[in-house]
């Protein structure tokens, strides 16, 4: 890869300190420092009650490590949050944020994702949260891309069968967007279960495809019902909701077409 800057982050609860997040915190940096290929070791703790607090750890890893080693230091970080039952470690290589968990297999999915995502220019930086709780495994992903075209394609990339990107199993949220402070500017994102917004997509490609749109967010969600809010010109509110309602009619109140975000 042409960069490699690695960060490995840790949350961890053990200890008998009465601020056992800071003293957590201050265990991580001696755990951590000298280790070969980290640059920096980095860490913050968290004292939220007597005797019980956490800390968060990170390891940046120097630019140029490559895949081999950072993979190695995942087992390593693994082996770790293995022996510390409530550590969450963390992994940033190549623009991509990804937890490290005591589950293998669950290293291995988001190593391979990991490697896949870094390799594709469209994608700015993701960041891939999972947790394993026993049987409980849950994954929120969140990719920022350059511009809304790009949004969506990677968006599509990640969902469907056969895309550039493999789709991991067990994904709670999935979130593509541009940076936030980017226009034109498009957030889309799958509900809770991973199930994508088709008809919100659907109203929100037929309004771009005949009127300007500086912003919009096209999402899934269990609760408050799929929504799509659509920003266009003032004079255009009318004809583009139209459109929208015309290419997806059963949106009803879900969808949005205005002239602010």
């Amino acid at each position: 890869m042409r960069f490699l800057a690695a960060v490995l982050g840790v949350v961890l609860v053990s200890g008998c300190a009465v601020n056992k997040g800071t003293a957590l915190a201050s265990d991580f940096d001696d755990d951590w420092r000298g280790t070969p290929d980290v640059a920096e070791v980095l860490s913050s703790g968290d004292n939220a009650l007597p005797f019980a607090g956490t800390a968060t750890g990170e390891l940046v890893v120097a630019d140029g490590t490559g895949a081999g080693r950072v993979t190695q230091l995942v087992g390593e970080l693994q082996k770790y949050v293995t022996r510390n039952k409530h550590v969450t470690g963390r992994l940033t290589a190549d623009r991509i944020t990804f937890t490290v968990v005591p589950t293998a297999t669950l290293n291995t999915e988001a190593l391979a994702l990991w490697q896949s995502l870094a390799a594709d220019d469209r994608v700015l930086e993701a960041d891939l949260d999972q947790s394993d709780a026993g049987d409980l495994v849950r994954r929120r992903f969140t990719v920022t891309a350059g511009d809304p075209d790009t949004v969506m394609d990677v968006f599509h990339d990640m969902v469907a069968d056969g895309g550039r990107h493999e789709p991991l199993r067990e994904v709670q949220s999935l979130t593509v967007m541009t940076g936030p402070r980017v226009r034109p500017y498009l957030y889309v994102q799958t509900d809770q279960k991973g199930n994508v917004p088709e008809p919100q997509i659907l109203a929100y490609e037929a309004v771009r495809s005949e009127f300007e749109v500086p912003h919009a967010s096209v999402r899934a969600d269990v609760q408050a019902g799929s929504i799509v809010r659509i920003m266009v010109a003032p004079g255009d509110v009318a004809a583009a909701t139209e459109v929208a309602r015309r290419a997806a009619p059963g949106l009803g109140t879900s969808l949005r077409v205005s002239d602010h975000p």
